[in-house]
């Protein structure tokens, strides 16, 4: 079993589908197949079971997908630490973060890093910040990037916070806001993604009904703020964003939500790792520059 064969076994587990899995190793289906029954040639053992719903991993199949992961955490700390012994900035820098840094703030700064550090190559994954969570915990990545405030017992540090604004194409009078259509972000339907976009949500909860009686009139309902903004922008109601999807070019009317206390509505961009990951160079060098840079 080599590098490729883990990862093959690793896309099936978790897409339980082999023709998804075959799009994400770039392979055509057959390909994937005849790979799977040579392994299931060279172990002994059917790897996979195919049901109406989708393809799934036998016991054995479970089994050698957990050594092939084992195997692979092994060798990136191989490659890791061989690298590392000169103590020169280059290799291969795993990195994880949430969707919306990724498009709005990520690509500069991997440029800046690169051009001082020519010799480091990036493996993205941009995700949802739970997912992001998940690698880092499973050691897949060296650093994650995550929006909103999640539990993680090693090292973390804010990069920063952004406000959480009610916007609308004119100035409204706020008295009259539970009159106004609402066009409401709708969460992923994903268990555990809702509970942890389910903070902000309480926050902006709380902001209502300490400042109304009844409940918002919801127009519309969408699953990206980038839509929600585009509906504002057309006239067709208000919605509740946060900061970083406001420009001055969108021409938009922006305010800044706050508790009845003053305190601001914000949500948090954290950096995550682990602390002993530093004495990497390749990561060493990037927890510095991201502090230096926000």
């Amino acid at each position: 079993m080599n590098e490729k064969d883990a990862v093959i076994l690793q896309y099936v587990a978790e897409e339980q589908s082999l023709t998804k899995a075959a799009e994400r190793l770039y392979m055509t289906q057959p390909a994937l197949t005849y790979r799977i029954q040579q392994m299931e040639r060279e172990f002994g053992v059917p790897i996979i079971m195919k049901h109406a719903k989708g393809t799934y991993l036998t016991p054995e199949g479970e089994a050698l997908a957990a050594f092939a992961k084992k195997m692979r955490d092994e060798m990136n700390a191989m490659k890791d630490y061989l690298l590392n012994m000169s103590r020169q900035v280059k290799g291969t820098f795993r990195l994880g973060v949430a969707s919306y840094y990724g498009l709005y703030k990520l690509p500069p700064l991997l440029r800046k890093f690169k051009d001082l550090y020519p010799e480091v190559q990036f493996n993205v994954t941009c995700a949802l910040s739970a997912e992001i969570l998940d690698l880092l915990t499973e050691q897949e990545i060296h650093v994650g990037i995550v929006r909103g405030n999640y539990q993680w017992p090693e090292a973390k540090y804010l990069l920063h916070d952004e406000p959480i604004c009610l916007i609308s194409r004119e100035p409204i009078d706020l008295d009259k806001l539970p009159e106004l259509p609402q066009i409401l972000y709708s969460e992923p339907k994903s268990k555990v993604v809702r509970a942890a976009a389910s903070s902000l949500g309480q926050t902006i909860q709380t902001w209502w009904h300490e400042h109304y009686s009844v409940p918002p009139l919801i127009a519309m309902q969408a699953d990206a703020y980038e839509t929600c903004k585009e509906l504002v922008k057309q006239g067709l109601g208000y919605s509740i964003v946060p900061g970083v999807f406001v420009t001055p070019e969108d021409g938009v009317y922006s305010l800044e939500l706050k508790l009845k206390n003053g305190e601001s509505i914000r949500r948090n961009t954290w950096m995550l790792y682990r602390e002993h990951t530093r004495e990497l160079a390749i990561v060493d060098k990037f927890v510095d520059f991201m502090k230096s840079e926000h």
